[in-house]
């Protein structure tokens, strides 16, 4: 293992031990900040909300207009996440140029900016997935983009259910559903829903909705990029200790 897959070890070992960390008071006090939200958001809202994230996890599952271009193959760690990195920083330009931009138009305008960041989010992911030499027209690779993403976005409470599905993953891949009904959208979308009111919420507040909406989504792609990152580390090394232990054996 060269220095920068060691490096690359130890900040998974760290970002493991938060993703089993108890919840927080802290955490628990937003929760109830968040239900309450929930309930000064607007049915309508809540209807757009869920649909546009039922919609995406169809495409995700189904489509194809994420996919571009071939895995990357045979490229060392550094080189990989070099990449990877220059995607969350051109991603997060965009989303946060969308969200400033939304955010100036008010409550209307700010709800068609659920879908569009859904979109650039999930494009992210794919990218990143292919970077790390995975093919995402495999489903369960697709799968996993979705576990990613639920992970980045979960509560305290759900998230180390999450995690432990994504730490034996390869374990279990052989198991996963092939049938895209299978798949828990429900809880999904809930819990992306509670994550994000918080923010969201306030960009719909005129003055201030566009400064908070470029924020707010800048800040959201950022998490999910460094989760997709110790998410595929945690992959990838994983195997190649199998492999050497393999090798060793033999």
């Amino acid at each position: 293992m060269d220095a920068y897959e060691e490096k690359a070890r130890q900040e998974v070992t760290v970002w493991q031990e938060k993703m089993v960390r108890r919840p927080s008071f802290s955490s628990q006090i937003t929760k109830g900040i968040q239900d309450r939200l929930n309930r000064l958001i607007p049915e309508r809202a809540h209807r757009v909300i869920t649909e546009a994230i039922k919609n995406m996890v169809k495409a995700v599952l189904l489509g194809s207009e994420f996919i571009s271009g071939k895995p990357l193959n045979d490229a060392p760690l550094a080189q990989r996440e070099r990449l990877v990195r220059e995607k969350i920083d051109s991603y997060r330009k965009i989303a946060g140029a969308s969200g400033f931009g939304i955010g100036s138009g008010g409550f209307l305008l700010a709800l068609a900016d659920f879908p569009i960041l859904l979109g650039i989010k999930m494009k992210l992911l794919f990218d990143i997935a292919g970077l790390y030499g995975l093919d995402v027209r495999d489903l369960r690779e697709r799968i996993f983009i979705l576990h990613i993403f639920q992970l980045a976005f979960s509560s305290p409470e759900k998230r180390p259910e999450v995690y432990q599905q994504i730490l034996r993953w390869e374990e279990n891949r052989t198991q996963l559903p092939m049938n895209t009904d299978d798949f828990d959208w429900r809880t999904f979308q809930q819990e992306y829903r509670d994550y994000i009111d918080l923010a969201k919420m306030l960009q719909l507040v005129p003055g201030i909705g566009a400064f908070v909406g470029a924020y707010a989504n800048y800040q959201l792609v950022e998490k999910l990029g460094q989760t997709a990152i110790q998410a595929y580390r945690l992959r990838l090394l994983h195997a190649k200790r199998i492999d050497a232990q393999n090798n060793y054996e033999s």
